[in-house]
């Protein structure tokens, strides 16, 4: 029942992951008073993406090629120890959220070394953004998760996930819950380079920092790191809806409806969020993160004390 569970997640993870896009981008279009892409937009950019050729330059070596195809596999590698909501993932074992952190670590690592590869100082200069900007985001989402590890007082994802609910929400603990979902709140925008750290539709060299790193990329190479980044949207979102959704029933179908709605509502608030603010300056951006890193530990003092 465990690996049926987890099997199905992995399955509506890479099918319904660039939907997720779509939803961000008609909240955003209907609160500027558009109608907005099709919703089926992201499918059709990655087909076209796929049947075009890739385009390499003489300046890059294996390691360029071999960036988003090792990024994208991390990715979804991740899905097979993520759990939905209250359904269990599909392998689960002590310490597995480390493991979760590592994997969305080496798929950066793989598209910042695939942009240093370009010998290019513009997307060396958005590398060196995202390092420094993913070396505040990273012990954020380590904290946070270990919080709700001493929480629960489980090492499995799928146990401390399992053992979140709405008793949970109403206990003494719903403090440190909370906090633990604000800086996974943060983390989830700072990683998915979403508004105020990043704007993905930004062409203002300037102030890139994500796109800047796939410029030379094209055709089904382009279409792996966009592929890519959707399944990241999903993964931190299924960890922060996880610790906000109340409901579990012990039935898949009713748990997985929960997270599927779930991780809808966290679309709409992502658009509402990128239609009401501004993008941080740059030099705000490290603040921002470090707020995130302060919440996860008051969390974990909150419920180590």
């Amino acid at each position: 029942m465990l690996a049926l569970s987890g099997l199905i997640q992995v399955a509506l993870a890479m099918l319904l992951a660039p939907l997720l896009l779509s939803i961000i981008h008609r909240t955003k279009a209907v609160f500027a008073g558009r109608r907005g892409q099709p919703w089926l937009q992201p499918y059709w950019e990655l087909g076209k993406l796929l049947r075009k050729s890739a385009v390499y330059s003489h300046t890059t070596t294996c390691v360029f090629v071999v960036g988003p195809i090792a990024t994208c596999a991390a990715a979804l590698l991740a899905l097979l120890f993520l759990p939905l909501a209250g359904a269990p993932a599909c392998i689960s074992f002590s310490g597995d959220f480390v493991l979760i952190a590592y994997l969305l670590g080496l798929a950066r690592f793989c598209t910042v070394t695939s942009a240093l590869d370009t010998g290019s100082s513009f997307e060396g200069m958005g590398a060196s953004r995202e390092v420094c900007f993913s070396a505040l985001a990273e012990p954020a989402l380590l904290l946070a998760l270990t919080s709700l590890a001493a929480l629960t007082h489980q090492l499995s994802l799928t146990e401390v996930m399992g053992r979140l609910g709405h008793g949970v929400l109403l206990s003494a603990t719903a403090p440190a819950l909370l906090l633990a979902a604000a800086a996974l709140m943060i983390v989830f925008l700072a990683e998915n380079a979403r508004i105020p750290v990043d704007d993905p539709t930004t062409h203002l060299e300037l102030t890139m920092i994500h796109e800047v790193m796939v410029l030379d990329h094209s055709g089904p190479d382009f279409a792996l790191i966009q592929y890519g980044a959707s399944l990241k949207l999903w993964i931190l979102g299924s960890l922060l809806i996880g610790v906000l959704t109340p409901v579990r029933s012990g039935h898949l179908p009713t748990d997985l409806a929960a997270g599927l709605l779930g991780l809808v509502l966290l679309a709409v608030l992502t658009g509402c969020i990128e239609s009401g603010m501004a993008r941080l300056r740059l030099l705000r951006v490290p603040q921002f993160l470090i707020a995130a890193s302060v919440l996860a530990t008051l969390a974990l003092v909150l419920v180590v004390r």
